[in-house]
C-alpha cells in the first residue's frame, strides 16, 4: 500500500467516527485522529470542507445539537455559523475525513474507498 495518510476529524463517542477509524485501520492506513472535543477544527481546515460541500452539507440537520442551537431560526452569516460549529462539533455531520485533496463528510464508505484508489 502507498504511504496514504488520512486525517479524521470527529468525536470519540460518534459511531460514524469510530467506523471511519475502523475502516482505515483494517486497511493499515495511517490515521491522524483529531478529536474535536479536545481540539477544535482549524478555521482554514473547515473552510476546505465548506468550499467543497457547502456549509449546509456539513451540518447535522437531524441532530440534537442542531435542534438545540436554534441555528435554523437565527439570521446569521456563514462566518457566524462557522464560529458556532468550531465551538460545537456536534453540529457537524461527522466524521470529516481528508486524504490529500480528497474530502468526505459523514459515514461515506464509497468516499473512503475512493481515497484508497486515489
Amino acid at each position: 500500500m502507498s504511504d496514504l495518510q488520512v486525517q479524521i476529524f470527529g468525536v470519540k463517542k460518534s459511531a460514524a467516527t469510530r467506523a471511519a477509524e475502523r475502516f482505515f485501520k483494517e486497511r493499515k492506513i495511517k490515521i491522524h485522529m483529531v478529536d474535536l472535543r479536545e481540539r477544535p477544527i482549524a478555521k482554514g481546515e473547515l473552510a476546505r470542507f465548506v468550499q467543497k460541500f457547502g456549509l449546509n452539507a456539513l451540518l447535522d440537520l437531524d441532530g440534537k445539537a442542531y435542534a438545540q442551537s436554534n441555528l435554523a431560526y437565527l439570521r446569521t452569516t456563514e462566518d457566524g455559523v462557522i464560529a458556532r460549529v468550531i465551538e460545537t462539533p456536534d453540529l457537524l455531520k461527522l466524521p470529516l475525513v481528508r486524504a490529500g485533496k480528497v474530502l468526505t463528510v459523514g459515514e461515506d464508505l464509497a468516499g473512503w474507498k475512493a481515497m484508497l484508489d486515489g
